[in-house]
């Protein structure tokens, strides 16, 4: 396992917990972490241990709060390109994982940060969570694939709203307008206990739906996210056949013969992603 300085990578059950580990600048993405990033998916990726991902923020108060404003105000037009292209470049690799990845969102997405958890494939968020897309306010864009991957989650009206405004939107207003899969309510203490922290419930969540996802098929987890991925940016005739041709390529793995035998023989199925 490769160590890194701003992220923690724990890995446990097959599913990898990253954290972006930068409390003190609330998880701020500067270059050195986005470049950590790359190369802890790379490590994910390779990794037969794993077979999905949750990405998180360290402490309670910051998903990640958005880039690092400090070093992108130091940026000329050329380190401009440059800095959206390293975003977009990790965040698109996020987004085209065949391994699973859920953003478990505590405390502010912002920014960057918002543009992180949308690169992920499915998003909760506890009940203290905010979301927004502020670029304007200081005189940018969303440079990390924000102005693309929000109208195609919560719609181009909805979205030009969040960035033109720059307004933050709390977890239960994201919920509603489809930002959100789902929301995890903050906790109530059993008699004579204390109750969990909102992150430990949010975390827990995140864990019981990364198990649900992963007892099915690992190649047919890649294939679908890879299907409806790719299928959004072309035509629909275009998409059908890329469906077609991935749902005939199953028909080859082994995994799809014990999946329908477990079916056929009312057992639990035993995948091993051949």
């Amino acid at each position: 396992m490769a160590e890194y300085s701003n992220l923690q990578l724990d890995v446990r059950d097959r599913v990898a917990t990253l954290s972006i580990n930068r409390p003190d600048k609330l998880n701020a993405l500067n270059e050195q972490t986005i470049r950590e990033l790359g190369q802890a998916m790379d490590e994910i990726t390779a990794r037969d241990d794993v077979r999905g991902v949750i990405l998180t923020g360290v402490g309670e108060k910051g998903f990640v709060a958005g880039a690092d404003i400090a070093e992108l105000a130091r940026m000329g037009p050329v380190d401009g390109i440059d800095v959206s292209r390293l975003g977009q470049r990790v965040f698109r690799q996020i987004e085209l994982s065949r391994k699973p990845v859920i953003a478990a969102v505590n405390g502010f997405a912002l920014g960057g940060g918002c543009e992180l958890a949308l690169a992920c494939h499915l998003r909760i968020a506890s009940e203290n969570a905010q979301f927004g897309l502020p670029e304007v306010k200081l005189g940018i864009i969303p440079g990390y694939g924000g102005t693309l991957r929000l109208p195609r989650i919560v719609g181009k009206g909805r979205a030009l709203e969040l960035m033109l405004t720059a307004q933050f939107i709390k977890a239960e207003e994201a919920y509603r307008i489809g930002l959100v899969n789902k929301l995890v309510r903050r906790p109530e203490a059993a008699e004579g206990q204390e109750a969990p922290s909102q992150k430990d419930a949010l975390m827990a969540e995140a864990r019981l739906m990364m198990a649900t996802i992963i007892a099915n098929g690992p190649i047919a987890l890649g294939l679908a996210i890879e299907c409806t991925t790719r299928g959004m940016e072309m035509s629909l005739d275009d998409g059908l056949a890329m469906e077609s041709n991935l749902f005939g390529l199953l028909a080859a793995t082994d995994d799809m013969r014990e999946g329908m035998n477990a079916f056929l023989e009312k057992r639990k199925a035993e995948f091993k992603g051949r």
